[in-house]
């Protein structure tokens, strides 16, 4: 995700999460909530008892629930007030966070999330927190925020600390992927509690788009790759990413794409066998020109034995708004997944 900008103008638009032309918003940017049809950008969702919840970029991190993925319910953010831990970490940091990701391990459900002081620029770390329940009225609902995973560094990253997900790989070992432009998607080793990086370090890249860019030179122009989503299926590990840009309404390129590897930490090649790391995956998912204009940011989940994609999509009838999709994932003969927007189940 993220509302990467070059000019200040469009940076005050996507701080409103583009709420695009004559769409009312409200005191946090959001346009008004529609429990059929909702607003949301690069949701992930987990389940905790009878109940979906997805979050989602806001400020806070927005939350929603369903009890059947159709009708929602909004519901308060993680965070009334900016993370302690920014104030040190990311001066000048506000509560706008984006791009979560949510996972139920070792008994808490377990929350990354990405926090950029500047954007479109590697000023940028990426949070944890936790709650050993998501329902808000349950006795035990209380999240624990345990501060910085990763930061990236304006001069000497050319990778941002945003986009966070977690995996535990077939040993058991926990994961996180992260990453946006430039050098691309990065692949770190847990500690076993998922508290922060194993010592030594150990990181992989997983996929970027090549740049005709200088190393530091932090411009938008090219290297679009972010948003990155790992699911093992079989034997094979799907990294699913996002091209192109986000954040511009009916004007957004967006589309999905992704590539497969039997090991966690790559290669991970597209269909016809060329690696991600020199630019290639095979996209699954771009606007059809009329519901849509663009989307991206996905997540995916088997739920009930089947397999579903959450993403956001640009809406063409909404003026360019932000909305969910959810849609089953079909897999063909040779073990790709096919999307197909007709079916999803949201509007």
């Amino acid at each position: 995700m993220k509302f990467i900008v070059s000019t200040f103008c469009f940076l005050i638009c996507c701080n409103l999460l583009q709420a695009q032309d004559a769409v009312g918003t409200n005191e946090q940017g959001d346009p008004p909530f529609n429990a059929t049809n909702p607003y949301v950008h690069d949701p992930v969702m987990a389940k905790d008892g009878d109940t979906y919840y997805v979050f989602g970029t806001g400020v806070g991190i927005s939350v929603m629930s369903s009890k059947d993925l159709k009708t929602w319910k909004k519901e308060p953010p993680v965070f009334n007030t900016v993370p302690e831990w920014t104030k040190e970490a990311l001066p000048g940091f506000g509560n706008h966070i984006w791009a979560p990701d949510i996972m139920y391990y070792q008994g808490l459900y377990h929350l990354f999330y990405s926090c950029n002081a500047m954007p479109g620029k590697p000023h940028a770390a990426i949070g944890h927190a936790t709650t050993p329940t998501l329902n808000p009225k349950g006795k035990n609902f209380k999240w624990t925020d345990h501060g910085k995973i990763v930061q990236s560094v304006m001069g000497r990253d050319t990778w941002q600390a945003i986009d966070a997900n977690a995996i535990v790989d077939e040993s058991g070992t926990p994961w996180l992927a992260f990453g946006s432009f430039w050098d691309g998607i990065k692949l770190v080793k847990l500690k076993q509690d998922m508290s922060g990086l194993v010592w030594p370090q150990e990181w992989h890249t997983l996929a970027r788009r090549p740049s005709t860019q200088k190393p530091y030179d932090y411009e938008l122009t090219d290297s679009q790759i972010e948003a990155a989503f790992l699911f093992k299926k079989g034997e094979y590990y799907y990294l699913f990413v996002s091209l192109d840009m986000c954040c511009r309404g009916v004007n957004s390129d967006y589309k999905i794409a992704v590539g497969r590897s039997k090991q966690i930490t790559g290669p991970y090649l597209n269909r016809v066998g060329f690696d991600m790391l020199e630019g290639n995956s095979t996209v699954i998912a771009v606007g059809d020109g009329k519901t849509f204009a663009a989307l991206g940011h996905n997540s995916v989940y088997t739920i009930d034995g089947k397999d579903y994609l959450f993403a956001h999509g640009y809406s063409i009838p909404n003026k360019g708004e932000s909305k969910l999709i959810i849609t089953e994932i079909i897999w063909d003969k040779d073990g790709w997944p096919v999307i197909d927007l007709d079916k999803r189940l949201t509007q």
